[in-house]
């Protein structure tokens, strides 16, 4: 059985995948079409741009961190009608990351986007590289971004060609998504976003071949089955989870497998909340707190609710932003902010991006997410340092680079590396578990029963 789905690749980072993206959602969403959206990677922001646009989540298709089977059973539970997939970097880049391995292992049909800023028949070149480089590829057609009106009939002639097809283009226009020191910034900050994304809809209900594009064709995979809910005597874990402006990375994919295994989420703001929701468990993802380190740090009985629950041993996954705001203090440079006072030290501002990339860990110490000597999958991306990283794991970058990190103690992990808990099941039962066993010694007497 096959189904409408596609992905939306890019010879290059910079060259408009994202703006073109969310102009085709925003196209399809015009027409009425039942669609889904997923991101190539482990990029946190793009499918913020996703949901802004659907109003229904995005998710993450990433081949780092998930196998084979993982990703198409993502596929298989999240798809829905026209089902489309943003990519990442340039097609071919990233190793098993990339967008060309992920269209390989699910069959997609890939449309490459070109910015065609200062050419015209070189775009012809670069087409053909792209088609040619390496085969079997799934590259079905391209779309041009920031593409002349009176260079159109080239692109269609080259397209013509080289034997491949033309989708449309997205002329030059206003609707430009600002950038920042982690890229694109996040969707609820855009200014004019409705305005832009609306645009950007009837440029590509003009220009760019909608109905091309939903007659593409791909596999249908089937939903992945749900977790096994672990056997509770009375009542459901709770998870607190922070989620607001400055704590905003976390991977929709990890919040429903432990909802799968039988947790109930409490979402709660360290920006405005007074203290952390009655719970077994503590989530502080990562996002932008040093952006409002000011009123984080004002908001002195949330400081002071998160440390006394994490030294109380409430089971706590902290990650880079999380991470942050456990420590001691803050600093950017020019003023230094209190913070929770977990972690001892300071984490202060660098100039350039801090170990970027993909890690797999190997734990020196067991602990809450897994036993000594055993590998878990990772990301980083941060322009922020810490003189207390700690050293719970050992990480290993793809190049061969390595270091120790991270604090992983029986009840505690924090620091810097984005893991995806979707792909590592042990290490969420073993989290869920702590998180069970600490409700039970803390006598939790409000009783939660299935939804």
């Amino acid at each position: 059985m096959n189904t409408n789905r596609f992905l939306i690749a890019g010879t290059s980072s910079g060259c408009g995948k994202t703006t073109v993206t969310c102009a085709v959602l925003a196209a399809l969403k015009a027409r009425g079409t039942d669609t889904a959206a997923f991101k190539c990677g482990p990029d946190y922001i793009d499918p913020m741009f996703h949901r802004s646009v659907l109003g229904i989540p995005s998710h993450n298709l990433d081949g780092f961190f998930c196998n084979e089977e993982t990703l198409r059973g993502l596929l298989g539970r999240y798809s829905r009608g026209t089902t489309v997939i943003e990519g990442v970097m340039g097609f071919y880049d990233g190793g098993t990351g990339s967008a060309y391995s992920l269209s390989q292992v699910t069959n997609t049909p890939v449309i490459v986007v070109i910015g065609c800023n200062g050419m015209s028949d070189s775009i012809g070149a670069v087409m053909s590289g792209f088609l040619n480089y390496r085969k079997p590829n799934n590259i079905a057609g391209f779309i041009f971004n920031k593409l002349p009106e009176k260079l159109i009939p080239l692109a269609q002639r080259i397209c013509e060609e080289l034997g491949t097809e033309y989708f449309g283009c997205l002329p030059k226009n206003e609707f430009v998504f600002e950038s920042r020191h982690l890229g694109l910034v996040t969707a609820a900050e855009t200014e004019r976003l409705r305005e832009k994304l609306d645009g950007l809809g009837k440029l590509a209900g003009e220009y760019i071949l909608t109905d091309k594009l939903t007659a593409l064709q791909a596999p249908a995979y089937s939903q992945k089955p749900a977790q096994a809910v672990f056997s509770f005597n009375s009542r459901r874990p709770v998870i607190a989870a922070a989620k607001d402006r400055a704590f905003c990375f976390i991977y929709p994919e990890s919040i429903e497998l432990l909802e799968d295994m039988g947790c109930r989420i409490e979402w709660f703001s360290p920006l405005t909340d007074k203290a952390v929701p009655e719970a077994d468990g503590l989530i502080l993802s990562g996002g932008y707190p040093e952006l409002y380190a000011a009123e984080l740090s004002a908001n002195t009985s949330m400081l002071k609710s998160v440390r006394e629950h994490i030294l109380s041993g409430m089971p706590t996954i902290a990650e880079c932003g999380g991470f942050m705001y456990l420590h001691d203090e803050l600093s950017d440079g020019e003023k230094s902010y209190e913070m929770a006072g977990v972690i001892s030290g300071k984490v202060y501002k660098t100039e350039r991006l801090q170990r970027f990339g993909y890690i797999t860990m190997t734990a020196n110490c067991g602990g809450l997410l897994c036993k000594s000597g055993d590998t878990l999958k990772a990301h980083e991306f941060h322009y922020w340092e810490s003189g207390n990283c700690g050293s719970g794991f050992a990480a290993e970058k793809t190049n061969g680079v390595q270091y120790n990190c991270c604090h992983h103690g029986e009840t505690l992990y924090a620091g810097f590396p984005h893991i995806y808990l979707y792909a590592e099941k042990t290490a969420a039962e073993r989290f869920v578990k702590k998180c069970i066993t600490y409700g039970e010694k803390h006598g939790q007497d409000k009783t939660y029963l299935p939804d």
